[in-house]
């Protein structure tokens, strides 16, 4: 299967907030974007996101269960009980969103056409919000992609890394001598955590022995 060109989570996320214009009305781009504006949407949100995603669903439909009984004809291989982030998640209310994390007994999802609480419509409200729901609600999974990870650019793989490895602390051992380093012009400090090419590995070893 192609590489994705971007994160369906992200994209997800970046909706974070989108609300129907007007207000109780069930338009939005998403409805728009699949041809059934004034219609509720939240399927159209999941086929929406993953569109931008790079990847276009095999089954194009707005509707929940239709989704789910296609998959289970065609592909139910893809069809899960367990979760992972980035599965569809179809709910037993008529509803469904993008798996983006899962807990012993609750499943967070980011969900269009829902309401940010309890109070307002689940499955017919009027905006994208992230929702943490009891997993007892959940009907199934439905995995597109047997491994993420497999999908994604090396640029992908590796902007994912560093990006990981910059938000971890530098080792209580190190920091003295990583001090000691930039005060002899080894290194500049910066990014301390952050992966770094061959060359420029060279290049540090280079200086360092030039010190010695």
């Amino acid at each position: 299967m192609a590489a994705m060109s971007k994160d369906v989570l992200k994209i997800a996320a970046g909706e974070l907030g989108t609300t129907e214009q007007p207000a109780n009305s069930n338009r939005t781009k998403y409805g728009a974007w699949y041809g059934l504006d004034g219609n509720p949407w939240c399927m159209m949100f999941v086929q929406w996101c993953f569109a931008q995603a790079g990847l276009q669903l095999p089954h194009r439909t707005a509707s929940c269960s239709d989704m789910l009984s296609w998959y289970r004809r065609y592909q139910p291989e893809r069809v899960v009980t367990e979760p992972k982030p980035r599965d569809i998640i179809i709910y037993n209310f008529g509803h469904t969103g993008i798996v983006e994390s899962a807990a012993a007994s609750t499943i967070t999802a980011i969900e269009g056409n829902t309401s940010a609480g309890e109070a307002g419509s689940q499955s017919n409200g009027g905006g994208v919000f992230r929702r943490k729901r009891s997993k007892a609600l959940v009907t199934a999974y439905i995995r597109v992609f047997d491994n993420w990870e497999d999908n994604m650019t090396g640029k992908e793989i590796y902007d994912a890394l560093n990006d990981y490895l910059k938000k971890q602390p530098i080792p209580s051992w190190a920091k003295s001598e990583l001090e000691e380093a930039v005060k002899l012009g080894i290194t500049d400090g910066k990014e301390p955590m952050a992966l770094i090419p061959r060359y420029q590995a060279a290049i540090m070893a280079k200086r360092a022995r030039e010190q010695a």
